[in-house]
């Protein structure tokens, strides 16, 4: 979709990520090796009382789902930033869900505008587990 046919509110649900825990230990080793998400000995001495995913993977696993249904389409150039706030621990076997809604236009010249899409991620309780703004350069027409 082009940046000119983007409106603000626009908004996709995206499908249910399933935090399998072999995907998140083999994850955690080669990205986020801690013991609060390899160690389950560990984890259950801290607050969490288990295992944690690390929050990169428990977006990427929405960001990935949201891939499927993306607004940008083949107009995406580029992206640009994302800022993701983590709320609350993810553990394996949960099962997210997102929304992700277009909470900014800026148009930068004739070619390309940025489109700010901003994401609220649940667990299966309905608990807000992390929220994200995601920048995009997109073609305009």
């Amino acid at each position: 979709m082009y940046f000119d046919d983007m409106k603000l509110g626009m908004t996709v649900n995206v499908a249910p990520a399933v935090i399998d825990k072999d995907k998140m230990l083999e994850f955690a080793k080669e990205y986020d090796d801690v013991p609060l998400h390899t160690d389950e000995e560990y984890a259950k001495t801290t607050p969490f009382g288990k295992l944690i995913a690390p929050g990169v993977m428990s977006f990427m696993a929405v960001w990935a789902k949201y891939l499927e249904v993306d607004f940008f389409g083949d107009e995406l150039l580029a992206g640009k930033s994302t800022k993701i706030e983590w709320v609350k621990p993810v553990f394996a076997e949960d099962v997210l869900t997102g929304k992700a809604t277009i909470t900014d236009l800026v148009k930068r010249n004739e070619k390309n505008g940025i489109v700010a899409v901003s994401f609220e991620v649940y667990n299966q309780n309905g608990e807000l587990v992390l929220t994200d703004v995601t920048e995009a350069i997109v073609k305009c027409r």
